[in-house]
């Protein structure tokens, strides 16, 4: 609270008189002495103009207050954090801290603990990486990074554009193809993979592609065996089409 009323720059006392409480009263509150009962806890946060969430979760010395970002649901707060250039830094989650990712995503602390880097090109926005793994989105596989933009709003997805999903499963990096009330349609650029739903109830965040980094060397073993696939396919479509052609003639 005291870091809250030193950026507005007003006294103790214009701050009680704007809560319609006594200062001494206020003191308390600010300096620790004695929590607020939720009524006054409501008129502090409207006060302030921050969430009750940001409020009592998060320390928000360590954050600008024009780099928290709003959430919808029970995603409240969202820090963007900035280096000393003033470059937007991206949270790594690595492989190793993906599976903690899941019940941490919403633990200031958690995130604050991951490594960073920063992408001069990669300014608006709330932006974080995630790795990427098996061969279902070629060229992305093992080793590569995925740079995803925070979707506030599942009515945001565009058609064709690919996303991480962060589902209570683990995170998955596919293409979205169509939405309903249930849940999101998407789908694999290997087509060895068939389409799926994932139910909305599963879906912790969605991350839009922003950037890759990939960290190992794309083989030529790699690329062949993309092109064999490619070549098994194709032949599987024809002996499709030749027996759809039979059974037309029948």
């Amino acid at each position: 609270m005291r870091v809250l009323r030193d950026r507005l720059a007003i006294s103790q006392q214009k701050t009680a008189d704007s809560l319609k409480i006594t200062r001494g009263r206020y003191v308390k509150y600010e300096d620790g002495s004695s929590e607020p009962p939720i009524e006054i806890l409501v008129r502090i946060a409207r006060f302030f103009n921050i969430s009750i969430d940001l409020l009592l979760t998060v320390d928000i010395r360590k954050y600008p207050l024009d780099n928290i970002a709003a959430l919808p649901n029970n995603r409240i707060v969202l820090p963007i954090i900035v280096d000393e250039q003033g470059e937007n830094k991206i949270e790594i989650v690595t492989q190793k801290a993906s599976m903690g990712y899941l019940t941490g995503y919403t633990d200031p602390d958690y995130i604050e603990s991951l490594q960073t880097l920063s992408l001069p090109f990669l300014r608006n926005g709330k932006y974080r990486a995630f790795p990427a793994g098996g061969d279902s989105m070629p060229p992305y596989s093992d080793g590569t990074f995925i740079v995803g933009k925070y979707v506030e709003r599942r009515e945001d997805l565009k058609k064709g554009k690919t996303y991480l999903f962060i589902t209570r499963e683990g995170i998955v990096y596919k293409r979205y193809a169509k939405q309903n009330k249930n849940g999101t349609l998407i789908s694999s650029d290997n087509t060895f993979y068939e389409p799926y739903e994932i139910p909305w109830s599963e879906v912790l965040e969605i991350w839009e592609f922003a950037s890759s980094i990939n960290t190992k060397e794309i083989s030529p073993e790699w690329v062949e065996n993309l092109n064999t696939k490619e070549m098994f396919l194709n032949l599987i479509e024809e002996i499709s089409h030749l027996k759809n052609l039979v059974s037309d003639k029948l």
